[in-house]
């Protein structure tokens, strides 16, 4: 039986399994990316601001599209993700357009063995918490690697949504943490018919679990917003209701979708 003392490995193989598929796929459109899109959405690029010339960290990039548009941004961004062929196909794709920014394999919580410096800002979006099991440990590391004063930008899927089954039908998972969520899924969310099956472990995480863990660790709130949309087409049952806004058809605006705060580390000094 699986077990999360392995949930590093499992869901190692599953993202490596996942890639090629999103290589090619609509969802992430590398072709528009490769002639200059950002992969950036609207929310995320409001809270950053100006990032040039900033050192940035970007926790779980997955093969590096946000890390690079970031570093179009003229920020000095440094990715890090699990799967060992998302970085090496991250460092691909900033050596072929030529942006210079920096690309690391490990583990979140394996970072500061492979890495030593603080940063002005550190990073993170959309579906990256759930595949943690201990948010103590991740605001930890957001801690350890923030300049005094640098601030955390983090922008996620809201734990409302993780509660309903796959179709938004009814609730079928907990609210809270409630341990271990271990899962068999056909495809993947960026292609649904991908001929691929995923065995993962994941966490859910309230709203309470994520901010207090911030502030155990030193960093104080400064905005938290919630949104009654999502800007990917990754669910089941979406209706775009404008540009890169989805909502779950039959619940319209009922629920909220996405989340975002700031936060900056106090400095003791």
């Amino acid at each position: 039986m699986t077990t999360e003392k392995n949930y590093i490995e499992i869901n190692k193989q599953s993202w490596n399994k996942r890639l090629n598929y999103h290589l090619k796929s609509d969802f992430y459109d590398l072709d528009g990316f490769l002639k200059g899109n950002t992969s950036l959405n609207d929310i995320e690029i409001g809270l950053l601001g100006n990032i040039r010339d900033k050192s940035l960290l970007h926790l779980q990039c997955h093969f590096g599209q946000d890390t690079i548009s970031l570093g179009r941004l003229g920020a000095n961004a440094t990715g890090i993700d699990l799967s060992d062929k998302a970085i090496d196909s991250a460092k691909e794709l900033s050596a072929k357009l030529n942006i210079d920014v920096s690309f690391i394999c490990c583990d979140i919580y394996d970072l500061p063995r492979h890495l030593d410096k603080p940063f002005d800002i550190v990073f993170t979006s959309y579906g990256t918490i759930g595949w943690l099991p201990d948010l103590d440990r991740w605001a930890q590391i957001i801690s350890k690697f923030l300049k005094p004063n640098g601030r955390l930008v983090f922008v996620e899927f809201h734990p409302v949504v993780w509660m309903f089954d796959d179709n938004f039908e009814k609730i079928g998972y907990n609210y809270f943490n409630s341990g271990a969520i271990i899962e068999t899924e056909t495809g993947t969310y960026a292609d649904k018919v991908a001929p691929i099956s995923n065995e993962s472990v994941t966490w859910n995480h309230g709203i309470g679990e994520v901010l207090n863990s911030l502030i155990k660790n030193g960093l104080e709130i400064n905005s938290f917003d919630e949104f009654d949309y999502s800007p990917y087409n990754c669910f089941n049952n979406t209706i775009e209701i404008k540009a890169k806004k989805y909502r779950i058809k039959h619940l319209e605006n009922k629920i909220p979708m996405v989340y975002a705060l700031v936060a900056t580390k106090k400095n003791f000094s």
